[in-house]
């Protein structure tokens, strides 16, 4: 399972390689308090223009999470911060806040098919512009290779996509941006070490109005409790 991207105008002015692989390195961990249908969860990505070293985004981001009661359906409010750094040897980063809600719908339609669907509303303040917001659906899928279900020892197919769409389309001082935000196709392989960790490996193929970029993605995922 994997999370989200902004590049800001500080970004878009310069010059984006489509060719230079990219790579995302990232944690994601949740929780729920036992006999509690309250919990937590968050991530923490390290983002590279290329496979180290070239700083396109560090993403921190933590919510509380809800799931009421005899209901797979889990409710998330929860905050990012977000440095965006450009592509090359300029060091120059732009910072945003992010304050974000999400519903979370677990489905299980055939053997070995597990399917997750992810819909957030983010409210964005970056910097030097106006409040933005932005919709975004994700697919996640997936599928076990050599057992019936993603538990210890099992190795698993792992794809999602995740559309994003811009709401308010005004971003200050006369400027605006598209509709369509950008789009991310993932396929990747992942293998369950534990009840609580897994980790997976895979490629990401994005597609802004700018640009589009491949990026290897490397995420752990840990229950904590």
């Amino acid at each position: 399972m994997i999370t989200v991207i902004f590049l800001g105008s500080l970004q878009v002015s310069a010059q984006i390689d489509e060719d230079q692989t990219g790579a995302w390195y990232m944690y994601f961990f949740n929780a729920k308090f036992s006999d509690s249908n309250i919990g937590f969860q968050g991530d923490i990505q390290y983002r590279n223009w290329n496979l180290g070293g070239d700083l396109e985004q560090l993403l921190l981001r933590g919510g509380v999470n809800f799931q009421p009661a005899g209901s797979d359906v889990r409710f998330t409010l929860g905050y990012g911060n977000i440095t965006t750094g450009v592509m090359g040897e300029e060091k120059t980063t732009s910072s945003e806040h992010r304050i974000y809600q999400e519903a979370l719908l677990p489905q299980n339609p055939l053997t070995r098919v597990y399917l997750t669907h992810r819909f957030r509303y983010e409210q964005r303040l970056v910097e030097d512009q106006d409040l933005r917001t932005r919709y975004r659906y994700t697919l996640f899928m997936n599928v076990p290779l050599n057992k019936s279900s993603v538990q210890p020892g099992a190795a698993y197919l792992a794809v999602y996509n995740e559309l994003f769409i811009n709401g308010q389309r005004s971003i200050g001082e006369d400027r605006q941006v598209e509709l369509f935000d950008r789009n991310r196709t993932y396929l990747g392989v992942g293998y369950s070490f534990l009840d609580n960790l897994r980790m997976q490996v895979g490629w990401m193929l994005q597609v802004t109005d700018n640009w589009t970029k491949g990026q290897l993605q490397v995420s752990l995922h840990h229950r904590i409790f």
